[in-house]
């Protein structure tokens, strides 16, 4: 029997092997370390990856922050035969996952330490069970929006507005109206056989001791108030809410020439570039290529365009894009100057944080779209999965910083954008109508605000200590 007395206490974390959960849960669990003055330790149960190309990545992940000198310890568990037989990738998450249930038990059972608390990824909470004798406090990271979280308590009771009124709006407590085809692509359209698995995420979050949450009082506080007023699931408490972000992570400069994107921007005037990138699993084809060059030679700004490959066979990741021949002959001669298109992955903080940068067309992932609030850059959205859409309407409609193409003009959400509706967003963006200068001024004031919420004093700063003292103490309550 392992004699758990004289060790210090950790915290155990559950990630998902998405890079974007698994980099912000531990940038998360890192702020909690700091937080705790050296109380706590943080041990991560990984998962293996599904697929070999996420579990490079996830190793990859692993061994720069076991190099980091915290007291973070990492524990790979034993892998598992994957589930067969499944209609939806949300199936198949959700069954794989859960499938590690007693490989958790198992690891936690063996722990040296004290259990203070366990974390759960929002999409591992088929897990939220494990190691059910200890009597401790289980939390869940909510890595995405507060108005996602929101739109995920309530789906629950919800379906029926998302089938019975395909051409209408549906209630997210705390924003307006949400026109259909702004909701999630995975429930809506021929999609909502999802819904049940995205619908037991949101009934297992209310059996969570409380939700951490990568999102701040001052980016969404008409929605964080909802939830906490019960307006998402009426008639049943729900678990304290926790707002300690934006977490960013910044990860250790391991070259010491800068990027040639950014010695790039360092040749251009202030705020006169306009950033497009897509993400990770950002891609899109020939055609769509054709247009986006056109809108921008048309448009006359300045650009730095990271374009990728398509995915290689079995991968859901873009390769290094061939210019050559995805590029429109000649766009590259003509663009020469204003324009750089750099075809593999780019150091996007770096170039959102560059004095050069007065924009951003970008796919509103939460973590690229907290970036660019964290050093103030306007945006254009342009969603293409996940629960993007939602993102792209609250960056419109409720935030004010964000300029929408026409093809997004709230009764419809059109995948392919023209040449000229491109053009359009980018000149209002970059200063050229009166909704880009007010788009541009949000902007401005959410930077300071973000960075205001987490120093000393502020509100993520508060939540987050709370949070740890909580832990700490062994006050958080176990699920009921």
């Amino acid at each position: 029997m392992i004699d758990r007395s004289m060790a210090a206490a950790t915290i155990v974390f559950l990630p998902c092997w998405e890079s974007g959960h698994f980099m912000s849960m531990v940038a998360a669990g890192k702020r909690m370390l700091d937080a705790s003055g050296g109380a706590l330790s943080l041990t991560v149960l990984v998962m293996q990856a599904p697929t070999a190309a996420k579990a490079s990545e996830v190793a990859g992940h692993v061994r720069r922050e076991a190099a980091s000198g915290l007291d973070i310890r990492f524990q790979n568990l034993p892998p598992v035969e994957p589930p067969t037989g499944y209609a939806a990738p949300e199936e198949f998450n959700f069954r794989y996952t859960q499938l590690h249930a007693p490989h958790v038990e198992e690891a936690v059972a063996g722990l040296a330490s004290p259990v203070a608390a366990i974390v759960v990824d929002l999409f591992c909470t088929p897990l939220l069970d494990a190691a059910g004798e200890l009597a401790v406090p289980r939390y869940v990271y909510f890595a995405s929006t507060g108005a996602f979280l929101a739109l995920m308590l309530r789906l629950p009771a919800f379906r029926e507005e998302l089938t019975a009124r395909p051409e209408g709006a549906v209630h997210v407590p705390g924003l307006p109206p949400v026109p259909l085809p702004y909701m999630p692509a995975c429930l809506s359209g021929d999609k909502i056989s999802n819904y049940e698995w995205f619908a037991d995420y949101g009934r297992r979050f209310m059996d969570a001791s409380g939700i951490i949450i990568n999102s701040s009082i001052e980016l969404e506080r008409g929605v964080l108030a909802a939830i906490a007023d019960g307006r998402c699931v009426p008639g049943r408490p729900v678990p304290t809410v926790h707002a300690i972000g934006p977490v960013i992570w910044f990860a250790e400069r391991e070259q010491q020439q800068p990027h040639v994107c950014v010695r790039w921007l360092d040749t251009q005037p202030p705020a006169s570039v306009v950033f497009l990138c897509f993400g990770s699993k950002g891609f899109v084809d020939r055609a769509q290529v054709g247009e986006v060059a056109a809108g921008l030679e048309r448009g006359g700004h300045r650009f730095l365009w990271v374009l990728r490959g398509p995915p290689a066979a079995g991968s859901s990741h873009p390769t290094d894009a061939d210019l050559d021949a995805m590029l429109p002959g000649g766009f590259l001669t003509r663009t020469q100057g204003r324009g750089l298109v750099w075809p593999a992955w780019a150091p996007q903080k770096e170039v959102l944080a560059h004095p050069a940068v007065g924009g951003f067309v970008t796919h509103c992932g939460w973590n690229s779209t907290l970036e660019s609030l964290w050093f103030g850059v306007p945006m254009v959205p342009w969603p293409l999965y996940g629960e993007q859409h939602l993102n792209a309407f609250e960056l419109v409609t409720a935030m004010g910083v964000a300029v929408p193409m026409k093809s997004m003009d709230g009764s419809k959400v059109e995948p392919f954008v023209a040449a000229a509706e491109l053009e359009q967003a980018v000149r209002g963006l970059m200063g050229g109508t009166e909704e880009g200068r007010k788009a541009r001024e949000k902007a401005a004031g959410l930077k300071a605000a973000c960075r205001k919420s987490v120093a000393e004093g502020g509100s993520s700063h508060a939540a987050l200590r709370k949070l740890v003292s909580e832990i700490s103490s062994g006050g958080g309550a176990p699920p009921p």
